[in-house]
């Protein structure tokens, strides 16, 4: 019976909310239909005839809808226009815009349902820039709400989307601009301030090529908030006021507010706190009026701050505790720790150490979920793939290309083979040899680069470096492994870098090196003592050898001479001027020697074949074409005084002249 009684109230309330949602549903279709009914005569002339000529450029649509396109019921009402004559552009174009005003409001869920239906119908429309433009702006709503992964994803989709066109039109390269500004923001949020100063630079130019005023705002303001964090106060001010003046010019309300809301965070650096707060005090107002619970958050936060850095406490910890309510209610978790922060600071100036220490920790505690390791790897993972891709891409363009080549001699042979007399075809033939040559040997020498990188990139490295650094993760030693992790991703950089050049100079050469000894060394608990000894009078900038033909050599006096030694390993490189035709650079390790390396190698059930040596003798053979003299390798067994082995030297001898 008591089972019975709880089931009919259950069931009442089941069937009273279904009437209520239903009612809800038929009460907002009602309101659409009734505000319908007054749309304005001009704006549906507008829309009429956009549709009427049905563009499919974004810029096109913008310059018709720009001035309405904030308002979120005209936009319904073009969406709907749009969806009944089939104009999947138009659709497109207004959902975007009906998801960035929610974004702007901190609705990021209901903005994230717009821009996927947008990049839906984007697909379905088959249109690259409105496709570009969808992805650009789910990535932006995924970075405001801090999920770096997925904010990544659709960047770099979209990035490279733009990058497949044939032609890059305004609007994709605009889009492209965005994508670029994305990343460095995603570098930013992981404290990559220098990496991500580089790519706002670079996005930066690009928008001044395009006039883009916004983009210019944008990436001043990101290039500011990058020096800030670095500590340089006096740079972050001027990029935050170099920003503030485009927004003017613009009239960009919110640009307005965001500028005057970092100005202010760096008067309180500087101790100009009573200008920070008339500032924050104008700019929330400005703020709340706004709507965006983003912008807002901040700045109750900041002006909190400031407030009890000239004591009025009470003013302070109601302001920061609103900031931090607005954060964890629109899941904005950077400026819950921030807010936290402050407020654990707050308390310390009260007196009350208890809830100094407790909101200290709820600080800590979001900062170390914000930044974990899963993201940190997934990060650096996606953009060393995006790179290696677009490595390969070129590589098939460039094949592309000598396939066109040889197409175009293939028709200008059969012309020539009727125009031409008998001594026009014989120079035809020579000609398509010597062709033939320049292709076999420059198919050659892209097949060695080919072969060099892939050594270079052994995944067994990339996979054990990537597991020594998660050990250091694990074990809680965060300074050594943002330390190595830097190293690495440095490393990876210079050998891509270095792998499109034919030669580079010897000191480039010797800091790859370190680089990847200083990984190496990280599994064998940094035991093997590496030197680099140049003699005095050589300038290795002035050197110019193969790029990446040391490494080799290395790794083979790491795993087949040091690997299985016991203690005081080590590996010495001395670079000296043997005479005017050569420079020399001797590889010493103190490992077991070639012999006992062979047997134990032989002992091996899974033998390790390493051709880096023979890619390595390849590449110097074809450097040295253009000196007089050759290049020269010897391995040398070394002996100690009772002629057991004391380990390796390689001599390689690089030409001069």
């Amino acid at each position: 019976m008591q089972g019975t009684k709880k089931s009919k109230p259950k069931s009442f309330r089941s069937y009273s909310w279904s009437i209520f949602s239903i009612a809800c549903v038929l009460f907002t279709c009602s309101s659409f239909y009734a505000y319908s009914q007054n749309i304005p005569e001009k704006f549906i002339q507008t829309t009429d005839s956009l549709i009427a000529k049905a563009p499919s450029e974004y810029r096109s649509i913008d310059r018709a809808l720009r001035p309405s396109r904030k308002d979120t019921l005209l936009m319904l009402y073009f969406a709907n226009s749009a969806s009944k004559k089939k104009y999947l552009d138009g659709q497109v174009y207004a959902l975007n815009q009906i998801g960035t005003s929610y974004r702007n409001i901190s609705k990021f869920n209901q903005a994230i349902e717009y821009h996927k239906e947008a990049l839906e119908l984007a697909k379905k429309s088959n249109n690259l820039e409105l496709k570009v433009y969808s992805l650009n702006m789910l990535s932006v709503v995924y970075r405001r709400i801090d999920a770096v992964k997925t904010a990544l994803d659709y960047a770099q989709e979209a990035i490279e989307l733009a990058e497949s066109a044939p032609v890059l039109t305004e609007g994709l390269k605009h889009s492209k601009n965005v994508s670029l500004n994305g990343i460095g923001n995603i570098y930013q949020n992981l404290k990559q301030y220098k990496v991500a100063i580089e790519i706002f630079e670079k996005s930066l130019l690009l928008e001044e090529e395009l006039h883009n005023k916004l983009g210019q705002a944008i990436n001043n303001q990101n290039i500011g908030e990058c020096y800030e964090e670095l500590g340089d106060l006096k740079s972050a001010l001027n990029y935050y006021r170099k920003s503030l003046a485009f927004n003017e010019e613009m009239d960009n309300e919110m640009g307005r507010i965001i500028c005057n809301n970092s100005i202010a965070q760096v008067f309180i650096k500087q101790h100009k706190t009573l200008k920070a707060r008339q500032i924050l005090e104008t700019t929330l107002s400005k703020s709340i009026a706004l709507g965006d619970k983003f912008i807002s958050s901040s700045v109750f936060i900041n002006l909190g701050w400031a407030q009890m850095e000239l004591g009025a406490y009470e003013e302070s910890e109601e302001n920061l505790i609103e900031g931090i309510r607005l954060s964890v209610k629109y899941d904005l978790p950077r400026s819950q720790t921030i807010g936290y922060n402050h407020l654990s600071n707050l308390f310390i100036k009260k007196g009350d150490f208890e809830k100094a220490l407790k909101f200290y920790k709820k600080s800590k505690e979001i900062e170390d979920a914000i930044t974990n390791e899963t993201n940190v790897r997934y990060v650096n993972d996606v953009l060393f793939r995006y790179d290696t891709e677009k490595k390969n891409n070129q590589i098939e363009a460039l094949a592309r290309e000598n396939e066109l080549v040889r197409l175009k001699l293939r028709k200008n042979e059969n012309t020539l083979l009727i125009s031409t007399l008998l001594l026009a075809l014989t120079s035809l033939i020579l000609y398509i040899l010597y062709r033939q040559f320049q292709l076999k040997n420059e198919k050659k020498l892209l097949t060695l680069e080919q072969s060099m990188l892939r050594s270079q990139m052994n995944p067994h490295f990339l996979f054990n470096s990537l597991n020594s650094i998660k050990l250091y993760i694990i074990n809680n030693e965060k300074k050594n492994a943002v330390y190595y992790l830097n190293k690495f991703s440095k490393l990876v950089r210079k050998i891509l870098e270095a792998s499109s050049l034919k030669e580079i100079s010897l000191s480039e050469e010797l800091e790859t090196i370190e680089l990847y000894m200083n990984i190496e060394n990280i599994r064998f608990s940094n035991e093997i003592d590496f030197q680099i000894k140049i003699d005095d009078g050589i300038d290795s900038n002035d050197i110019k050898i193969p790029s990446l033909i040391l490494q080799p050599f290395l790794e083979n006096a790491i795993w087949h001479g040091l690997s299985t030694r016991e203690e005081n390993k080590s590996i010495i490189i001395e670079i000296k001027q043997e005479n005017d035709y050569f420079t020399t650079i001797a590889i010493t390790d103190n490992g077991i020697g070639r012999a006992a390396a062979e047997v134990i190698k032989e002992n091996k059930v899974l033998k390790r074949k390493s051709i880096g040596i023979d890619i390595t003798k390849e590449r110097l053979a074809n450097f040295s074409k253009d000196f007089q003299n050759t290049f020269e390798v010897q391995i040398i067994d070394l002996y100690d005084d009772k002629k057991n082995p004391a380990g390796t030297k390689v001599i390689v001898s690089i030409p001069t002249i």
